[in-house]
């Protein structure tokens, strides 16, 4: 079992990320708000875990990651935590944490190492958060940039729609994510960009790019574990790929367990004490 949290294990590991780039092989990342799911993710060799917002929509319920608070984000932290050994646990800094200034964004930044055990964070934005970027990492804490459509802002905008197909876009996504690079980020999320503009940004910096919906050029690629094991059926993003049907599986199960109930074939001698 690692040591959580400790500066030399999260530098051994962020540089493995970053050598993947340099030698051309592919980094990945999902997902994952509790015990098992970060267990399972860790043990199928994941180089990173990310406890994104993103589970206030496939795990509480809300119509959108505004909702999520640190309080939500700690409490899945913690959780996954203690299913994660070896892979690096990256904790995505959600609305408004960043707020309303640079000693608020490394207070929580701090809070996802020494409550959570966490090895990194997650900022959403470019160059408007660049300021808070080099805070949190002068502080100690190594941060994953995200530009191109970042959620926590999709209720000012036009939805979670491409990012980046006009000119004046993909060059402000360009823009964004040289930004985070020369703030200091180890890395960058690339979310829903065009394949080609992806491709030009990887190739343009340094730091590893992870798409999530931005094409196959990008240095590595991260899913939401729910939509990848086919748990979230309320939408399905044209990027995913489902790898497998559990909630379908799930409700089928379900479903024997209550006609079994129901007629008295369970529990069955062999069940019962």
């Amino acid at each position: 079992m690692i040591e959580v949290g400790k500066m030399g294990y999260r530098n051994e590991v962020i540089s493995s990320i970053e050598a993947k780039k340099k030698r051309g092989q592919k980094i990945t990342m999902l997902t994952a708000y509790d015990y098992p799911t970060g267990r399972m993710v860790d043990r199928a060799g994941i180089d990173a875990v990310l406890v994104g917002d993103s589970l206030g929509m496939v795990v509480l319920g809300y119509e959108t990651t505004r909702k999520v608070t640190m309080d939500d984000m700690l409490h899945h932290a913690r959780a996954v935590r203690k299913g994660v050994e070896r892979a690096l646990l990256v904790g995505d800094m959600p609305y408004m944490s960043c707020e309303p200034d640079e000693d608020a964004a490394v207070r929580n930044a701090r809070r996802f190492i020494r409550e959570a055990g966490c090895d990194a964070v997650k900022v959403e934005g470019g160059t408007g958060v660049v300021s808070r970027i080099e805070a949190i990492i002068a502080d100690g804490i190594p941060v994953m940039g995200h530009v191109g459509l970042t959620p926590q802002s999709v209720d000012e905008g036009n939805g979670f729609k491409v990012k980046g197909r006009g000119k004046e876009d993909a060059e402000k996504i360009i823009k964004d994510a040289a930004a985070v690079q020369g703030a200091g980020c180890f890395s960058v999320v690339l979310e829903c960009v065009p394949a080609v503009l992806a491709g030009k940004i990887t190739a343009e910096l340094t730091i590893p790019t992870i798409g999530i919906g931005a094409g196959p050029s990008c240095d590595g690629q991260v899913l939401v574990i729910h939509d990848l094991l086919g748990m979230f059926d309320k939408f399905v993003p044209k990027f995913v790929k489902r790898y497998a049907d559990l909630n379908a599986e799930a409700v089928r199960a379900i479903e024997a367990f209550k006609q079994e109930v129901e007629s008295g074939e369970f529990p069955s001698a062999d069940s019962s004490f």
